[in-house]
């Protein structure tokens, strides 16, 4: 049985288009094969699809080879006029261009391969056959053996790796921007009465879920205290802060100290600050 080429990219596209949503609402195994699938395989397939339309031209383990490197060259290059243009080096730009460059290459390849036979366009050929066991020698069986046990073993560690993913570093990231999510042009001087607005965020990276406090503190008198919701490992939480200082005619230090769960003593042994300056409002 002869499985037609354009198949396999709508199958492709399809996988593609599948790691939107999985990375949205999903961190797990689903993500890793999806992701590994569209990084080492997807682009450099679609690209061999159209150069080499003809199945003549290429064999089938030259071509999944040849796959491999190119889906190796072509993210990374992706990634890298991304991060010279105003695009920015993100998540989901990234992979709406490695679609794109999927789709452009399916579309080259259903073009060219309608200009050939049926006989000439590229497919995967699917041939079922029972080997005879018994009529094998005996040097072949204890290799047919040694293969299936090599091929059960990769299958179980590569299972045992996902299933069991080592842990790197475990560290917590804790920050603050401008009201705008940048930062840069934190707010320096405000008037007696005037709320002052930032954005605080903290990413968990402890594998394992976690509560965290914050403590905001003016001129060493604290003002407010924020908990968060138990986050997850890798999740994120961002939220806008307001307080007013109660500081006059001078410049008051504000400060924000994290806490992990009931803990007494904060994460950090130094805090995030800023100085503000407040001005009577006469």
């Amino acid at each position: 049985m002869k499985i037609d080429n354009v198949r396999i990219l709508i199958v492709i596209i399809a996988i593609t288009l599948l790691l939107f949503p999985v990375v949205r609402f999903s961190s797990g195994v689903t993500t890793i094969v999806l992701g590994l699938i569209l990084v080492l395989f997807s682009p450099g397939y679609a690209l061999l699809s159209a150069v080499f339309p003809r199945q003549s031209q290429l064999g089938g383990i030259e071509r999944v080879g040849l796959s491999l490197g190119l889906s190796i060259a072509i993210v990374p290059l992706i990634g890298l006029i991304m991060h010279y243009t105003n695009i920015g080096l993100s998540l989901y730009p990234c992979l709406i261009l490695i679609t794109i460059f999927i789709l452009a290459n399916s579309v080259v390849y259903w073009y060219r391969q309608r200009l050939l036979s049926p006989s000439e366009r590229l497919g995967i050929t699917i041939s079922l056959a029972w080997i005879n066991y018994r009529a094998l020698g005996k040097i072949d069986k204890i290799l047919y053996i040694g293969l299936l046990a090599v091929v059960l073993a990769s299958f179980g560690i590569l299972g045992y790796l996902i299933a069991s993913p080592q842990q790197g570093e475990k560290f917590t990231e804790f920050y603050i921007l401008n009201t705008e999510g940048n930062s840069e042009n934190y707010p320096k001087r405000i008037t007696q009465g005037e709320p002052v607005e930032l954005m605080v965020g903290i990413i968990n990276h402890e594998y394992e879920e976690i509560s965290y406090r914050i403590s905001i503190r003016v001129s060493s008198t604290e003002y407010k205290e924020i908990k968060t919701e138990p986050l997850t490992h890798e999740q994120k939480w961002e939220d806008v802060v307001s307080f007013i200082p109660q500081i006059l005619d001078k410049t008051g230090k504000v400060e924000f100290w994290l806490y992990k769960n009931d803990e007494s003593n904060p994460y950090f042994e130094e805090p995030l600050h800023l100085y503000i300056d407040v001005a009577n409002q006469y």
